[in-house]
């Protein structure tokens, strides 16, 4: 298939190379070009502008940044009219749902179907192409981007246009959660006396086992906070969800106190580390390196 894709960051480089070793032919554009060039030994083509990649696509794959940044790139640099009638839009940024819904609309207009189809499973997932993808859209289109969705990992269909954004914010509300619940425990077993790695290895296995406390448990034992997902990117998603839990009239305590957490951290100038990295934020308040 001829496959677009627009944005080759930490997520999208990896996503793309295994789209080129699964033969499709692709189409790569990123704005920084830089990033797109490591693509070509692969057998991508790079491309100067986003219009031009998309223009003989039969899917577009998007991995940018935010919904503002899509915006400008659909329908301010022109990529949405270089789409050919019948063309399928793949959206795989977390966005926030009413985001969705509009782009799907406004493509539509011109002839080119969408999914919002945001994934969970970070960098490692993207190589090993073992990504959780939530989509929203009509069933017809789902269908059709399977191939590519193959590639990434295991897909589910939720709901129309906007659901698959709608379970992105799902997941990242438990993540963010869980993540400073693990810390704040760990820290508290440290504070106290306990070995935090043997406390970990105690609980693992129990009620309290989970994805969270065995891979950002062991970067916070390690004091590995190298970014494989920013805190900064956290905290954009726990945004998005506290701004559509109030369109719809949904009330979401936990998510606006974890939400003060990261956007703390990052006022600290931890923004750039993993979101694990919320344990150096709380360690800090309780005067622990």
């Amino acid at each position: 298939m001829q496959v677009a894709v627009l944005g080759i960051g930490m997520m999208g480089f990896p996503m793309t190379r295994r789209l080129c070793e699964a033969g499709h032919q692709v189409h790569a554009w990123n704005r920084s070009p830089g990033k797109a060039q490591r693509l070509a030994p692969f057998g991508a083509r790079v491309h100067a502008t986003a219009a031009e990649a998309v223009a003989e696509a039969e899917i577009v794959v998007c991995m940018l940044e935010s919904g503002p940044v899509i915006e400008e790139v659909l329908f301010r640099q022109g990529a949405s009219k270089a789409m050919r009638p019948g063309t399928l839009f793949i959206d795989m940024a977390s966005i926030q749902p009413r985001e969705a819904r509009d782009h799907a609309a406004r493509l539509a207009e011109r002839g080119v179907a969408q999914l919002d189809a945001p994934v969970s499973g970070g960098t490692g997932g993207a190589e090993n192409g073992t990504l959780a993808i939530m989509v929203g859209g009509k069933p017809a289109d789902f269908e059709r981007a399977k191939p590519v969705f193959e590639v990434f990992g295991r897909a589910t269909h939720v709901g129309p246009a906007g659901a698959g954004e709608l379970a992105k914010l799902a997941n990242q509300m438990i993540v963010g959660i869980t993540i400073g619940a693990v810390a704040e425990a760990l820290l508290l077993c440290a504070k106290g006396g306990a070995d935090m790695a043997k406390v970990r290895e105690a609980i693992a296995g129990g009620f309290a086992d989970s994805r969270i406390l065995q891979v950002h448990g062991e970067r916070m034992v390690q004091r590995d906070f190298a970014p494989r997902a920013k805190i900064g990117i956290q905290l954009k998603d726990m945004r998005n969800a506290l701004a559509t839990a109030e369109e719809i009239g949904f009330e979401a305590p936990v998510t606006a106190l974890f939400e003060r957490l990261y956007a703390e951290a990052g006022e600290h100038g931890l923004g750039d580390l993993d979101h694990s990295g919320l344990f150096v934020e709380l360690a800090s308040r309780n005067g622990m390196e």
